[in-house]
């Protein structure tokens, strides 16, 4: 019944910042959920970005990212954030938040239960 919803996205110049929310739907809890977050560009598969545990204790995060985003839990626990900073062109892409299922490992899409609708970031001078 777990349902997310992505929102935050937007445009924006290079080095400039964005956050990003995961919402879980009216009824639900996200205390016990570890999320994902995916992005993907056109023409590109789905990449992992970064994941955070349920308890907002463990994080991860791909190469390409490391260094510039960063990832929290909502006090309500409810939310999930993702702080998009020193944004690059190359960022460009719609991105995913998703329950991890853990059936692999956490950069792999398959593994992931549900996901939101995607919000666009866009990295443009």
């Amino acid at each position: 019944q777990l349902q997310l919803v992505e929102s935050g996205g937007g445009l924006v110049q290079p080095g400039e910042s964005l956050t990003l929310s995961c919402a879980a739907s009216s009824g639900s809890s996200l205390e016990t959920v570890a999320i994902g977050w995916f992005r993907q560009a056109p023409g590109k598969e789905r990449e992992a970005v970064s994941w955070i545990s349920a308890r907002g204790r463990l994080k991860s995060f791909a190469d390409s990212v490391k260094g510039r985003f960063t990832m929290s839990r909502g006090d309500t626990n409810n939310t999930a954030f993702l702080q998009l900073n020193s944004l690059r062109p190359e960022d460009t892409a719609v991105y995913y938040c998703a329950a991890d299922g853990h059936r692999g490992p956490w950069t792999s899409p398959g593994g992931y239960d549900i996901w939101g609708q995607g919000t666009q970031v866009t990295v443009s001078s």
